[in-house]
């Protein structure tokens, strides 16, 4: 794959200083295989330094336009006017039309004062663009290829109990190795990643001229998922033991579809859970909460004070936010489970 112009650019600027700290690090290097990253790990790790200090300079940035005296952003909202201060001072120049002094802002009302920026907002600001913001960054950028890893290992074990009967099947019909992989890397819409780690098989063995168990071998480091790994050692064992691989492949594929309904026995599981809670907390509860503050806000004591317009956020903003988040716990939950 080719690089892209970011990268190159970071490539160029840090590549160099970061190679021998960057391949001395086995664990990026192998999640940069596992992930289906194709980049050597100093190109990864200088666009992560550099991507970076180019986000941190982009804070500073910000921060120098909002703090800068006289033309920041809190230097102009402190120059505004105060709420309210123009009906006093009005008031004030009816009555005092002797005091007033065009000279001084607001013709030198006693009641004029600017608004004030709060001290918390202005700490939020430096925590959050200043420190937050580039950390929060660099670990995201950094833990990106164990993510892609992890997230390519969760697709595999997904796809891989299909893509076993499949070869159980091929291996029924006699099919050599060589065409089963090259037949799974041919079905990638179907066998997800699966496919890929075939292909790459399938090319060692015709392109690079590996014989079957080195390629095998070289496929269990590049490997994702223990699954999948387990997978091509169990076949590289038969091959060397001479054993017969149908048989191979319909323990592993009667093995990943007990696996598989497991899985999907507690996604149903965690399903109906979320069910019977959304009855009692999206749908029971907020009937009774209802009933509550409208009680609540025409029998308001000094111990229970409901003013209409928490009344009306709470029944239209708090209430159907609860439906949007089962919604949306519903849908990441299945998307985990999409195929």
């Amino acid at each position: 794959m080719e690089l892209t112009a970011w990268q190159r650019i970071c490539n160029r600027l840090l590549g160099r200083a970061l190679k021998k700290r960057a391949r001395a690090n086995k664990d990026l290097s192998e999640n940069l295989v596992k992930g289906s990253m194709p980049m050597m790990p100093e190109v990864y790790l200088a666009s992560v330094w550099v991507t970076t200090v180019a986000v941190s300079l982009v804070c500073f940035g910000f921060l120098a336009l909002i703090f800068m005296p006289e033309i920041g952003g809190i230097a102009l909202y402190e120059k505004l006017t105060a709420p309210g201060v123009e009906d006093a001072c009005f008031i004030w120049e009816y009555w005092n039309k002797e005091l007033i002094d065009n000279t001084k802002p607001f013709n030198g009302c006693p009641h004029y004062e600017t608004r004030v920026f709060p001290l918390f907002g202005k700490v939020a600001l430096v925590g959050v663009l200043g420190l937050i913001a580039p950390f929060t960054t660099f670990k995201v950028l950094a833990g990106g290829a164990a993510s892609a890893a992890k997230k390519r290992g969760d697709m595999i074990e997904k796809y891989l109990p299909y893509a076993s009967s499949y070869t159980a099947a091929m291996s029924a019909a006699n099919a050599t190795p060589a065409k089963i992989f090259r037949s799974l890397a041919m079905n990638k819409d179907i066998y997800g990643d699966v496919a890929d780690d075939a292909a790459m098989i399938y090319r060692d063995v015709t392109l690079l001229g590996y014989d079957l168990i080195t390629a095998m071998k070289l496929a269990v480091d590049r490997a994702a998922s223990v699954w999948l790994t387990e997978f091509f050692q169990g076949m590289i064992g038969t091959l060397t033991a001479g054993g017969q691989l149908k048989l191979f492949f319909l323990n592993r594929a009667e093995h990943y579809m007990r696996e598989n309904r497991t899985r999907l026995q507690s996604f149903l599981e965690s399903i109906a859970l979320l069910a019977e809670s959304y009855i009692v907390v999206a749908v029971a509860m907020p009937l009774f909460l209802i009933v509550m503050l409208v009680i609540m806000f025409w029998v308001s004591g000094s111990g229970a004070q409901m003013s209409e317009g928490m009344l009306y956020g709470i029944v239209l903003g708090f209430i159907p936010l609860i439906h949007v988040a089962y919604s949306f716990l519903v849908w990441s939950s299945s998307k985990e489970q999409e195929m």
